[in-house]
């Protein structure tokens, strides 16, 4: 809203100057506010699909080449520790890693699992890096813990979050200028006349300043309203305009570019991240091969090196089985079910763990089958010798 006045008095200018100073603060901390929880919602909306996606799979532990079902399986598919199941532990893990760009977790003296909240780090190139001043939720260790006894992450050389927030700052500027131009554009304008008479008055500032704070405010910001004008004042209506090629639509967009910036950050298709429908499947595929699954590979690497050292040469190891975060249906996956199994690549049990059911307890349902369409080449190449042999006997 502009207010134009037909008096050119220093003291009435300064006044007004004052005022619209207030109103430009107040709606640029507004709009700083919105941009703050719309980055907070991209950021958020980010990590709940990546943890949500971990927590879907499976983390298979093997012993020398078994697979195992025991205390380490339990420990990382159902509780990581007494306060935490394997849903929130992930959730919080995945946020202090994209947020802070490094991870801790510590092993408690009775075998839980922590997400260290704070700590320090020394580093020592020959020796390994010590952590000290870790503090878990409400409790602060004294001790320092070495390097193999702490598992540790670092996402990327650089924080990728402070560098999106740095493009943020910049790119807030245009949000801005577009949300002012489009309030502009659909704003009401007019002229207040003040006489010389009224502008005598010793409350002449004071009444001015709650004449447009309060009255010209609740005129304009409701539909039904009445003006209350003191003698020696005048108001004279100039009308809205409404610009075509200013639109809220204009404003989304710059808001949804929020959106694909923290997308790109994360390694995710920025269609995931907005929740748009069209083409899931491939947006997933792609989630799948350049987020989740390097990701996993990650958080594997280290865990068997600090959990399982140089056993996993021998078959010792943990597992993130990704391949459970698709949703599969039963009637979709009928027919490459049938082939993975005929050709022995899969057993019964084998499916039916991957699609959620529970295994048969059979010995048939675990042993490798093929149909009897496939054949090695040498027998392949021994039955055509022999039908030629057949056909020159005849």
């Amino acid at each position: 809203m502009k207010r134009f006045f037909k008096n050119k008095d220093p003291a009435q200018k300064a006044i007004v100057k004052e005022i619209a100073a207030d109103e430009v603060t107040k709606q640029t901390v507004e709009t700083t506010v919105t941009e703050i929880y719309l980055r907070e919602l991209a950021f958020w909306s980010c990590v709940s699909k990546i943890a949500n996606a971990l927590t879907k799979c499976e983390f298979r532990t093997f012993f020398q080449g078994a697979e195992q079902f025991g205390e380490e399986y339990y420990l990382w598919n159902y509780e990581p520790n007494r306060n935490q199941n394997k849903a929130q532990f992930i959730s919080k893990a995945i946020e202090k890693l994209f947020r802070t760009n490094e991870l801790l977790i510590i092993e408690s003296n009775d075998g839980q699992l922590l997400i260290a909240d704070s700590f320090s780090k020394e580093k020592n190139t020959l020796y390994g890096n010590t952590f000290i001043g870790v503090s878990a939720d409400d409790y602060q260790f004294q001790r320092r813990f070495r390097y193999d006894e702490v598992m540790y992450w670092e996402l990327n050389n650089k924080n990728v979050n402070q560098i999106i927030n740095r493009i943020y700052d910049a790119y807030s500027k245009v949000i801005d200028y577009t949300a002012k131009s489009y309030l502009k554009s659909r704003g009401n304008r007019g002229i207040l006349s003040i006489s010389s008479l009224a502008q005598a008055d010793q409350n002449f500032d004071e009444k001015l300043k709650k004449m447009l704070n309060e009255y010209f405010k609740t005129f304009f910001e409701n539909n039904n309203a009445v003006l209350p004008l003191f003698e020696g004042y005048k108001y004279d209506d100039l009308g809205s305009k409404t610009y075509s090629e200013g639109s809220s639509r204009d404003l989304k967009a710059q808001y949804d570019d929020i959106f694909d910036f923290t997308a790109r950050g994360f390694s995710m298709p920025p269609s995931l991240v907005k929740g748009d429908v069209q083409d899931t499947s491939k947006a997933v595929d792609e989630m799948l091969t350049f987020c989740l699954d390097p990701l996993a590979e990650m958080l594997q690497q280290e865990a068997n090196r600090k959990r399982n050292r140089k056993d996993v040469l021998n078959g010792t190891k943990l597992v993130i089985d990704t391949k459970k975060v698709k949703h599969m249906d039963i009637f979709d996956i009928s027919a490459p079910a049938d082939k993975l199994i005929g050709s022995g690549i899969a057993t019964i049990n084998m499916l039916l763990r991957a699609i959620g059911e529970p295994e048969i307890q059979e010995e048939w349902a675990s042993r490798h089958m093929m149909t009897k369409n496939y054949a090695g080449i040498e027998e392949v190449l021994r039955q055509l010798d022999g039908e030629k042999g057949d056909e020159i006997d005849g």
